[in-house]
């Protein structure tokens, strides 16, 4: 009886000692910008509830979160638990920012896209999870592509059907086909698709994969390949529109993404290369609103590429909750496929994008599995200073190669050099 007794007793203490090491509920404080609060908010009120915890977001604008980090790493402050950041500043804030090892289990990877796996890693440790990832895909006017008149002369003029193009020469065909002056004034009322010289440091790279190309500008040693042969090709390829064939606004320096878009839906131009995000927020107001298409981004020669732009969740070194944190990014990650509820419809799990690949509404997310889930997707170089690298290098670059007067190799060899000078190899 006394044995039972003292075994009662073990139990009993043993339970309290739970209860008392138990988790009491914290306040998360979570940095981040608008699109972030939108595709996490969701998963996070539900946490609240399953856990006791609040989720508390700072939402400032874009370029904030980069200075209001910074302020916290330079300080050594702890105002922040969990900070969702673009994945240009993953280098940056490296140092500032808790291993997430753990939570990278083989099943996590397998649910990734390579490219964010990837760039989830500096110097071989996992510091960010992936929250939501984006990237450019093909949208087109199913008007004109589903038009039996147009489908006729097209295939007379190319000798294929027009379907959404698949590959650069679809591409430029269709681009060709669809540059057009519908009143016979002499002027151009509708161009094939778009040059965006106001993002050239951008906009080449995504052709530069397409030729091929292991890597931009650096390769994953961080070695120059700047002016390998994918390159040259890409950027040929990317201001042919404009230089030799016409078939874009003259305009190209003043074109960004901003104006693309608007282009695009004033019925302007007849295809464009977007942000696949973009679909479910097609304006009402404009008079091609239900005559969008989606497809996945083109293929050149080295196959489908693209360049995403995930945003990775972290936990700064200083954070006062860490275990509750790490608690919330794992949550955030199981609980993924909720953002696709969310205005920017955008996850980072190739089974949240499945779920609802085939759902009426979200035709614009099987494009951007098939472009996400290519090999030749590929994130920019984790250096620190690659902003400095695309705002002094290759942002002129593409910028000079638009005025159709100079060599692209040289253009090219220059870069190497202005790279060279920033002590690369």
């Amino acid at each position: 009886m006394k044995r039972i007794s003292l075994v009662l007793a073990i139990l009993v203490l043993l339970s309290l000692s739970l209860v008392a090491g138990a988790q009491d509920p914290v306040t998360l404080t979570v940095l981040v910008e608008q699109g972030g609060v939108w595709l996490q908010e969701a998963a996070a009120a539900q946490f609240e509830e399953e856990t006791g915890h609040t989720v508390e977001f700072v939402n400032v604008p874009y370029g904030s979160v980069f200075d209001r980090l910074s302020a916290e790493m330079a300080t050594g402050g702890s105002a922040f638990d969990v900070a969702t950041i673009d994945v240009v500043w993953m280098s940056h804030f490296a140092p500032f920012a808790e291993p997430l090892d753990d939570l990278f289990t083989d099943e996590v990877v397998g649910d990734l896209f390579a490219s964010l796996v990837a760039d989830a890693q500096i110097d071989g440790t996992f510091i960010g999870m992936p929250t939501w990832a984006n990237t450019e895909i093909i949208f087109y006017r199913k008007d004109l592509w589903e038009d039996a008149d147009e489908m006729a002369a097209f295939e007379a003029e190319y000798g294929y059907p027009l379907a959404p193009p698949a590959t650069w020469d679809e591409f430029t065909d269709m681009a060709q086909f669809f540059t057009r002056d519908n009143d016979g004034d002499g002027e151009i009322d509708m161009y094939g698709t778009d040059v965006k010289g106001g993002v050239a440091d951008f906009e080449w790279m995504i052709a530069v994969l397409q030729a091929g190309s292991p890597g931009v500008v650096l390769d994953a040693d961080n070695n120059i390949i700047i002016d390998n042969d994918a390159h040259v090709a890409g950027l040929e390829y990317y201001i042919s529109h404009h230089c030799d064939m016409d078939v874009a606004p003259p305009n190209v320096n003043e074109i960004d993404w901003g104006v693309a878009e608007n282009l695009f839906y004033q019925s302007q131009t007849a295809m464009f290369r977007f942000w696949g995000h973009a679909y479910r927020l097609t304006r009402g107001d404009s008079p091609i609103a239900d005559l969008v298409g989606a497809a996945p981004m083109i293929a050149g020669p080295g196959g489908v590429g693209a360049i995403p732009g995930p945003w990775f969740n972290i936990v700064p070194k200083t954070s006062q909750n860490k275990d509750a944190a790490l608690q919330l990014v794992q949550y955030l990650y199981d609980h993924n496929a909720m953002g696709i509820e969310a205005p920017l419809g955008l996850a980072a799990r190739k089974s949240a994008y499945a779920q609802y690949a085939d759902v009426e509404g979200f035709e614009n997310l099987n494009p951007l599995l098939a472009t996400l889930d290519s090999p030749q997707t590929i994130g920019r170089p984790a250096v620190g200073d690659w902003q400095q690298i695309a705002d002094e290098i290759l942002g002129p670059i593409g910028s000079d190669a638009l005025t159709c007067e100079h060599d692209v190799a040289e253009l090219l060899a220059w870069g190497r050099a202005e790279l060279e000078a920033m002590g690369y190899e």
